[in-house]
């Protein structure tokens, strides 16, 4: 039996591999790579220069590869690339790149994607994040590794989510966040560090506790930005005899501020 269901409408020139489950009345466009063991969903229509990987589950009525919601998009053959072993559910909108940065948008592997959600154009989201129901990210946004946010938030284009860091539903965040810390609200303020959710990612206890001393140091100890940039940097280098794993960690947390253009939700 065909994997392509009898009403669904397939361009001739679309790369499909032979498992690929193509549910009923949707649209396949010419440019479409798809890989092994995915699952398309009724009515969802993948379009553009669109390359899926193998494993994902798209739910119905989904909106893949359409062009970038962008005033100055002309049409040009940019591109959605989305690893493997996603999760996308219904009604999810995932746009594009545009000529203005890289011209892609990519999505990693083995996230988890719900309803409604929007991921803009040229985003670069990671590995292992949630999307809750109607999160959604403007141009641009970069959301690393076991990031999560919560429904109906949303994040103004070209802010980055470190790893590991946790949005609260119904948040407006305008501004980087860290990597392994919460928050919440409007505009989006941190609210602590991230424990319970990297206890569980297996963080060493060693871990943990530098990463709170970091935070205090960046949120409570009422230094300037660049003393508090110091400090964890000479933090980093003194955890380093005790826990290596301890100072990688602080590392990247001093790094992803650092490296802020747009400023951290303070």
């Amino acid at each position: 039996m065909s994997l392509i269901h009898a009403t669904a409408i397939v361009d001739g020139k679309a790369q499909i591999d032979s498992t690929v489950k193509i549910g009923p009345y949707a649209v396949i466009g010419p440019h479409v790579q798809i890989g092994p063991n995915t699952q398309i969903g009724a009515h969802t229509v993948v379009e553009g220069h669109t390359t899926i990987g193998s494993d994902n589950r798209i739910g119905h009525f989904a909106s893949v590869g359409g062009a970038p919601q962008d005033m100055k998009y002309r049409d040009e053959p940019t591109q959605l690339i989305i690893g493997d072993r996603n999760m996308i559910r219904e009604f999810t909108t995932l746009h594009t790149g545009t000529v203005q940065d890289q011209g892609i948008t990519r999505i990693g592997h083995d996230n988890w994607i719900m309803a409604y959600v929007h991921i803009a154009h040229d985003c670069v989201v990671g590995n292992h994040t949630i999307f809750s129901n109607n999160a959604q990210i403007a141009g641009h946004v970069h959301v690393e590794d076991w990031a999560i946010l919560g429904g109906m938030s949303g994040v103004h284009q070209f802010v980055r989510i470190g790893q590991h860091a946790m949005l609260g539903g119904a948040s407006k965040l305008v501004q980087d966040l860290p990597p392994f810390v919460m928050a919440s609200g409007d505009n989006a303020s941190p609210h602590g560090l991230n424990a319970e959710g990297l206890k569980r990612r297996g963080f060493s206890a060693e871990s943990i506790a530098a990463l709170r001393q970091a935070y205090k140091l960046l949120y409570k100890q009422d230094l300037s930005f660049e003393d508090a940039k110091r400090a964890i940097m000479q933090l980093s280098s003194e955890k380093k005899s005790e826990s290596v794993e301890a100072s990688e960690k602080l590392t990247i947390f001093h790094d992803f501020i650092a490296a802020s253009q747009r400023g951290i939700a303070r």
